[in-house]
């Protein structure tokens, strides 16, 4: 399908869902398709592709609201999935919280190139992907002490449109490519492992393979030897490729839906202090060439900057049409976009050297985090800080807390954000966090 033809499609399913009654309607359509394919060790393991194409429906019926989905999309199947929509919305109870958007939610959509398409991505060959994984295995096979290594690539592109009945209209195209290394090591300790993956929009955004390969021996070289670290509380360094996961954990349940369901630790905290000032991050979905950039949202809202965390206190909840009118609040956009951290002014060979006695966080291996309490125990290793410089390797650690507690000890934010990935954030500096090891 191209472009025309899913607009066509999406106007068809607004014309019957109206014509059958429906007061309002939103259709999208969209297309995917993505490849994968692995080496491992110096055989092809596996490749597989997919394609997937649907249509989604939502249509609001005299106070009511029904939500519908079909792969099919002859156009005489679409129009019958619309009419069977409207009967279905008319059978459930109203809910005066759902309302299609007000159009002045759509007006004054930026009208930017995102760059977020790259032509020469759906013209990789197989013997491309292949030629991509080996390279990045190259510097790995051989070594001593290697147990096994897989490289995989993933690749893909997307075209999507979305209409509604009160005057919404765009779509949205993008690509992407993705190059990840893995390696085993065997030592007397036990099997120490490394992991490297970069990629982007953009074939330009992905580093040598053999930089991605090398990355990844080089981690699992690090990591030879590794035993538990002493439990106690302690200074805790986080590099900056695994700093976004831990500051995800804090911003998930910043949500319209969380905060109405009770299922939020930042629920009655808006605009109140609760972290460190040193923390300062954004929602920017109008970055060039970023993962998660986009003009507009999946209801249409269109797309601006979010200041999420400044000042210490959450300053906006991402807040859908219908959870705003839940909770009595303007629609800000219903998800996450690309989540910015502020930088700092040193990079993490200074943080480490201004920490006398700590940890360096490398990995996280597992664990959980409560949305409605803040309290999580999480698995890491990484290396001892000792007087600023870095110690022997550990593991089969645990970092146990609450994230409010946390994120209102950290001292200080990186100068080294991570590139690759929707979420921009650099190393971080927590103060007193409770480790348990040996």
């Amino acid at each position: 399908m191209d472009e025309t033809t899913m607009m066509a499609l999406g106007a068809l399913a607004l014309e019957a869902a109206t014509g059958a009654g429906a007061s309002g309607a939103f259709a999208g359509v969209g297309r995917t398709r993505q490849v994968d394919l692995a080496v491992r060790g110096e055989a092809l393991e596996t490749v597989s592709e997919s394609t997937s194409q649907s249509l989604v429906l939502e249509v609001w019926v005299d106070g009511r609201y029904a939500t519908t989905r079909t792969t099919d999309l002859r156009p005489d199947e679409v129009a019958r999935l619309a009419r069977e929509a409207v009967a279905l919305a008319r059978a459930l109870q109203p809910d005066p919280s759902r309302a299609i958007p007000d159009p002045s939610l759509f007006a004054g959509r930026a009208e930017l190139d995102l760059e977020l398409a790259d032509a020469s991505i759906p013209a990789l060959s197989h013997a491309d992907r292949e030629a991509l994984c080996r390279a990045a295995s190259a510097p790995i096979l051989g070594q001593a002490g290697l147990i096994s290594t897989t490289s995989a690539c993933s690749d893909g592109e997307g075209l999507s449109v979305q209409l509604s009945s009160n005057g919404f209209s765009g779509s949205h195209r993008r690509t992407w490519l993705w190059l990840s290394s893995e390696v085993t090591l065997q030592d007397a300790a036990g099997r120490p492992e490394g992991w490297m993956s970069a990629g982007g929009p953009h074939r330009s955004q992905l580093p040598a393979p053999a930089e991605i390969g090398a990355e990844a021996l080089k981690r699992a070289r690090d990591r030879l030897g590794s035993r538990k670290g002493p439990s106690g509380r302690t200074t805790l360094v986080v590099e900056a490729r695994v700093a976004g996961q831990i500051l995800s954990r804090l911003l998930s349940p910043a949500n319209g839906a969380n905060v109405q369901q009770g299922r939020s630790f930042w629920a009655g905290r808006l605009d109140q202090p609760a972290v460190s000032p040193a923390l300062v991050v954004r929602d920017e979905p109008l970055l060039a060439r970023m993962p998660g950039s986009r003009l507009f949202d999946g209801e249409g809202i269109r797309a601006a900057t979010l200041p999420l965390i400044e000042g210490g206190a959450l300053r906006n909840l991402y807040l859908d049409t219908t959870y705003a009118r839940r909770l009595g609040m303007a629609p800000t956009t219903g998800s996450a976009s690309n989540r910015v951290v502020q930088p700092g002014s040193r990079d993490l060979a200074a943080l480490v050297a201004g920490v006398e006695e700590g940890v360096l966080v490398s990995s996280w291996l597992g664990g959980n985090s409560d949305p409605t309490s803040g309290d999580f125990s999480l698995g890491m290793r990484g290396n001892l800080i000792r007087k600023g410089q870095l110690g022997e390797p550990v593991s089969e650690m645990n970092v146990t807390g609450n994230l409010l507690a946390l994120f209102a000890g950290l001292a200080e934010v990186g100068s080294d954000p991570w590139p690759w990935g929707s979420t921009r954030c650099p190393s971080l500096v927590f103060e007193g966090v409770d480790t348990s090891g040996a």
